[in-house]
């Protein structure tokens, strides 16, 4: 009898104690709650600033002998800088067969620029500037050669000599078509410069497309533009 009432009491006290917590929102199963923390860390450099960024890579151009410090510029877009084909006695835009002109530029990266290398393409009609080849004769039946050195030197039919220590030819066939046949290696920080000259010639003959006399070739212009690759 004792311990039918004992039985009877411990059901009483947990059916209590199980009708509270559920009155005080607890649910059978409460938890305790726990304390929470956080770190947190960031890329720095040392001073509080960013630490993690990219490097600037961007080559210039100098189209003004001797190329000084102050006429340095950024030309991206064709048709870029401007360069001026000259030679004693000829003038560039009355050529006759035979003939040759030169200009030149000089390239070298930016002060904040990484080092790269740099290619040149077969030229390409410059965008914007008015000439007149219609039908693109003069343009395909010019020549151009280049040469380049990283010393500078004089811009004229002596730097095509091919002698020894002489500027290294890079460039030579029908205007239209004849690139680089080498890249050019550009030290970071403006740490190098590169200096190119450029020798267009109308050959003698002049090579007549089909269908056309040399009185096709008289009177005409172009402007040819050259775009200079440049990698990092």
């Amino acid at each position: 009898m004792q311990t039918q009432d004992k039985r009877s009491h411990t059901r009483r006290k947990v059916f209590a104690i199980t009708a509270g917590a559920a009155a005080l929102g607890l649910g059978v199963t409460a938890t305790v709650a726990a304390w929470t923390d956080t770190e947190w860390v960031f890329g720095g450099d040392g001073a509080g600033g960013p630490g993690v960024g990219t490097s600037t890579f961007s080559i210039q151009q100098n189209t003004v002998a001797p190329f000084g410090a102050g006429t340095w510029t950024d030309e991206a877009d064709n048709p870029g800088g401007e360069i001026v084909f000259e030679n004693t006695g000829i003038d560039a835009t009355a050529l006759t067969p035979g003939d040759s002109v030169y200009a030149q530029v000089a390239l070298r990266t930016s002060t904040t620029s990484v080092a790269g290398d740099v290619d040149l393409q077969p030229a390409v009609p410059a965008a914007g500037i008015a000439a007149d080849d219609p039908a693109g004769l003069l343009f395909a039946a010019l020549d151009v050669r280049v040469v380049t050195d990283d010393a500078a030197f004089t811009c004229d039919a002596s730097a095509f000599s091919g002698a020894p220590g002489a500027p290294a030819l890079i460039a030579d066939g029908p205007l239209a078509t004849t690139g680089g046949s080498a890249a050019q290696a550009l030290a970071a920080a403006a740490g190098s410069v590169q200096y190119y000259c450029f020798e267009v010639t109308l050959p003698d003959p002049v090579p007549l497309a089909g269908g056309t006399t040399i009185d096709d070739y008289m009177g005409l212009s172009i402007a040819p533009a050259w775009e200079f690759q440049a990698e990092s």
